[in-house]
């Protein structure tokens, strides 16, 4: 099995990909990088991956430290992170080029995890979390509204992308692909409509002539 070779300290050289992990800082050397094609050729080391992945932390980062911004600031972040993540997310390479890997990656955001984010996000988006949904995977355009919470698409959103950075710090390359197949196969499925059906709710509160303090 190849693994990734990890390299962190202040006083590390540049040029580097940094990105947060629990807040820690992981960098990979590019220098390292030239030195092992063979390693560092797999898909999940390509720029695009890497750029989500960047993303991703920050995402996962904002979104534990909601307790610390007030409601706008909240709002108004998410509403710049949730199109950069879609865009990032698109932008992966498709299923079919990673294919190669023997077992579905571990999960490590628990139930009680996932709760108590979606506690603080609640918390924090009062009144305002709740909006009628226009369309929902599985369902027709005809069908009657359902109602959807910003909060809840924020923390699945959330136990997806955390579930995949962890995987990644591990560091082996199978667990990666794997990691990263099941990340894509859930953006496409899944947690990709929630993202575009929570923006069109953020947007309105942002930009709407309402009071959200």
């Amino acid at each position: 099995m190849q693994t990734l070779l990890i390299f962190s300290g202040k006083n590390a050289d540049s040029p580097k990909f940094d990105y947060l992990c629990s807040r820690e800082v992981v960098i990979v050397k590019m220098e390292q990088r030239s030195k092992d094609d063979a390693l560092f050729s797999d898909v999940v080391y390509s720029r695009n991956v890497i750029e989500f992945t960047t993303v991703a932390n920050e995402f996962c980062a904002f979104t534990e430290s909601v307790s610390d911004l007030t409601r706008k600031d909240f709002l108004g972040k998410l509403q710049k992170l949730f199109p950069l993540l879609y865009l990032k997310a698109s932008l992966l390479p498709g299923l079919n080029e990673l294919d190669d890997f023997e077992d579905s990656p571990e999960k490590f955001v628990t139930e009680n995890d996932y709760h108590f984010i979606l506690q603080k996000l609640s918390s924090k988006i009062g009144e305002f979390d709740s909006y009628p949904e226009i369309f929902e995977s599985g369902t027709s355009l005809g069908e009657v509204n359902v109602e959807a919470s910003i909060s809840e698409n924020v923390a699945d959103i959330y136990q997806d992308l955390k579930d995949f950075i962890l995987s990644y710090r591990i560091g082996t390359t199978d667990v990666m692909r794997a990691a990263l197949w099941e990340c894509i196969n859930n953006f496409e499925q899944y947690w990709g409509q929630k993202l575009v059906n929570g923006l069109r709710a953020v947007h309105m509160l942002v930009y709407g002539n309402i009071n959200i303090e």
